[in-house]
């Protein structure tokens, strides 16, 4: 213990963890008391960081005040019932975990403590939280699963930073309107296995929202408003009383997983076939037919269907491949669908194009069959966003040059051989560029010199176009980039310098491997590695759990992850992979 001690006084780190520890040394409380006379106390530190994790220890003293430089404190896994009050006196105290206890209240006092960024009091005995939480203005994330709590304190309002809110397995009745409206930050809300017997209409405030559960409660209509969490890419309603779908969840356009299980829904409605989704779960409804329109949702990997009284489908339909089911619905599809029976004329749409541009400065030519851009839709030069997907369009116009001010530009699925680089040079403001889908020759070396603040990149489907990686490396400001179906065997190691990258999406290539080093992409959320040759995932992955709220992994040959814990989702994915990695 001396051993350690001394060298948390070098280091400002002490790991008493799993030590079998029934109570604190009293030299901890003391810290820089003890400094032996073959220490140099000039050079002794104040403790910043305490992991007490996986012991026996039933108090904490109130002497705990005397660590007055704490930014850190793991008492979790132990078997205390209460926390001391100078909790409150810790001043730099950022994370506090205090998990897996007995815990039945936590102090008031820990109001004071302003700087504490995360809180998990998850596994307790809890009955409330605080209402002095809400003075912790720099809180992010605050998880308090499984206890005894029915009702939020109101104060937590002011807590605007938030990003994570974990309330899973408590006893809540209801969700406060006025606390979505001001946690406009929130990424991720989990509030499964409560008595909640509504969403409130203010979900719609949460645009930033990846990941939303609510599984297992007593909610009978997810509200229209749920259109404004426009980030939502996973969102689980299993084990509710649902009987409808609002049409406005159609509107979610970037939702992958829509899990519906074991509610009482008689349809699925039409609008919501416009979802891009990977896994659908309607097992265990009351649904007695589906809209052929499903057929169309062509990204379905998982479709689950069992457990309803399908009358139009056969039975081995419904337990067969989703593929299959998906190819016998397109069928039922009438013809006279696929077409509108009035179509204006190719001038009449490139006229309206061109007037509408002069007022919302976005000029939108998409899928006109266009091999060209007429001259005469360049009426203004102040024109921020240009749309030429889906066309035949080979050279991009001269005229393009001309409009500085451009931000956006999508080229996707036309027949642009070469680099426009000419073009991109005269665009010093773009911070998107969509050139997916084009038979594009290699970029030249210096071809994305002239970007390089752009923010987003979709190469997707042109197999040629990167011939040395690395040249990505430059786009040091980039958060998305789309690199699917490019024929790439190797995780493209110049990605790692894109420190900024948001979202990541290397689906359908031939990858084998992921690099350890990809845990330096701390600010990813979302990571698509599906339909590749990965055999093992690096453990380091699992340190990416704070930000990366999305990881597809279906059709890779993993071997080394359970099949029930892939099946789990994201969060038990990282938390696997974390697990294995030693005690730091």
């Amino acid at each position: 213990m001396d051993r350690v001690l001394k060298s948390a006084r070098s280091s400002g780190s002490l790991n008493l963890s799993n030590r079998s520890l029934r109570e604190l040394p009293n030299e901890v409380y003391q810290n820089l008391d003890g400094v032996g006379e073959d220490e140099k106390w000039w050079e002794a530190v104040e403790l910043q960081k305490l992991i007490l994790a996986h012991n026996n220890l039933k108090v904490l003293k109130e002497d705990i005040r005397n660590l007055s430089m704490l930014t850190v404190l793991n008492v979790s896994h132990n078997k205390l019932s209460c926390l001391p009050a100078a909790i409150g006196e810790l001043a730099l105290l950022k994370s506090l975990d205090v998990s897996f206890n007995s815990i039945t209240s936590i102090p008031e006092e820990i109001g004071a403590a302003t700087s504490l960024v995360k809180l998990d009091c998850s596994k307790n005995l809890l009955k409330e939280l605080p209402c002095s939480l809400g003075k912790c203005l720099n809180l992010s994330e605050l998880k308090a699963s499984n206890n005894c709590i029915s009702k939020l304190p109101d104060e937590l309002v002011s807590c605007t930073k938030l990003i994570k809110f974990d309330v899973e397995g408590n006893k809540l009745i209801m969700l406060s309107e006025n606390m979505l409206v001001s946690w406009t930050m929130l990424t991720e809300l989990n509030a499964a296995r409560n008595l909640l017997t509504s969403i409130p209409d203010s979900i719609g405030a949460l645009s930033q929202l990846i990941r939303l559960d609510f599984h297992q409660n007593k909610i009978s209509s997810i509200p229209p408003s749920i259109m404004g969490c426009s980030s939502l890419a996973e969102f689980y309603m299993g084990t509710n009383l649902l009987s409808s779908l609002p049409a406005e969840i159609g509107s979610l356009s970037r939702l992958g997983t829509l899990d519906l299980h074991s509610n009482q829904l008689k349809e699925y409605p039409v609008e919501a076939c416009k979802l891009q989704l990977s896994v659908l779960d309607l097992s265990n409804n009351s649904l007695s037919g589906l809209p052929p329109e499903i057929g169309t949702m062509t990204t379905l990997r998982k479709l689950l269907l069992t457990g309803n009284p399908l009358r139009s489908l056969r039975s081995s339909l419904v337990s067969g491949p989703t593929p299959a089911l998906l190819k016998y619905l397109r069928s039922r599809l009438s013809s006279n669908e696929e077409e509108s029976t009035t179509t204006p004329t190719k001038d009449d749409e490139i006229g309206m194009a061109t007037r509408l541009s002069l007022s919302s400065k976005e000029l939108n030519l998409n899928g006109l069959g266009l091999t060209c851009v007429p001259p005469a839709v360049w009426e203004t030069d102040e024109v921020v966003k240009v749309d030429l997907s889906r066309n035949s369009i080979e050279e991009l116009p001269n005229e393009l040059s001309t409009c500085s001010s451009i931000q956006v530009l999508v080229l996707s699925r036309n027949k642009i051989k070469e680099w426009p680089g000419a073009v991109l040079f005269s665009l010093p403001n773009l911070s998107c560029l969509k050139l997916d889908n084009n038979p594009l020759a290699p970029i030249p070396s210096t071809g994305l010199e002239a970007i390089t603040k752009l923010a987003i990149l979709d190469l997707s489907c042109n197999t040629s176009s990167l011939p040395e990686p690395s040249i990505l490396s430059s786009l040091s400001q980039l958060q998305e980039l789309y690199l699917r179906r490019m024929q790439l065997a190797q995780f493209p190691l110049g990605l790692l310098c894109l420190r900024q990258l948001r979202i990541l999406n290397l689906s359908q290539n031939s990858i084998v491997s992921i690099p350890q080093e990809i845990k330096e992409l701390t600010y990813l959320t979302e990571l698509d590695l599906s339909d590749n040759n990965i055999a093992a995932l690096p453990s380091e992955l699992g340190l990416l759990e704070p930000s990366l709220q999305v990881l597809k992994l279906d059709g890779n040959p993993l071997r080394s992850i359970r099949r029930t814990i892939l099946d789990r989702g994201t969060k038990a994915i990282l938390k696997y992979l974390k697990d294995k990695l030693p005690d730091q």
